[in-house]
């Protein structure tokens, strides 16, 4: 089973998006901001080699943001790849252009429907 990690500091929207993603076949694992994130993703290594499959992250967090976060992973030559999905109330026109700069695969605007994340992960070519 495929696995995705969400990273909000909101537990509702954590919530919905687990929901929505579990309704798709997804193991999911959750964290509160970008620090939270990058242990989870260190706790569920298994050999060595990341498990996940797929992040979500909000833009505005504490400790490390979203944006800090995407830009974490695409210097780590293990993580460069792991498809990333900004789902955010960030809706400038520059903010989206510096998400998908910096890797982002796909940008979520909140707020959002399941029909509109399934649109948006299969545009980035993450789900079928």
């Amino acid at each position: 089973m495929a696995k995705a990690l969400v990273v909000d500091d909101s537990r509702a929207v954590r919530m919905i998006l687990a929901r929505i993603l579990r309704e798709l076949g997804y193991e999911v694992c959750e964290a509160g901001n970008g620090r939270e994130a990058l242990e989870v993703i260190e706790a569920e290594k298994v050999a060595g080699r990341s498990q996940m499959n797929l992040l979500l992250a909000d833009w505005n967090m504490p400790e490390i943001n979203g944006l800090d976060l995407l830009k974490r992973l695409r210097k780590n030559p293990e993580l460069a790849s792991l498809p990333v999905v900004m789902v955010t109330t960030e809706t400038e026109v520059e903010q989206m252009s510096a998400a998908l700069a910096a890797g982002a695969n796909e940008y979520v605007m909140k707020p959002f429907t399941k029909e509109i994340l399934v649109e948006k992960l299969q545009l980035a070519g993450i789900h079928p």
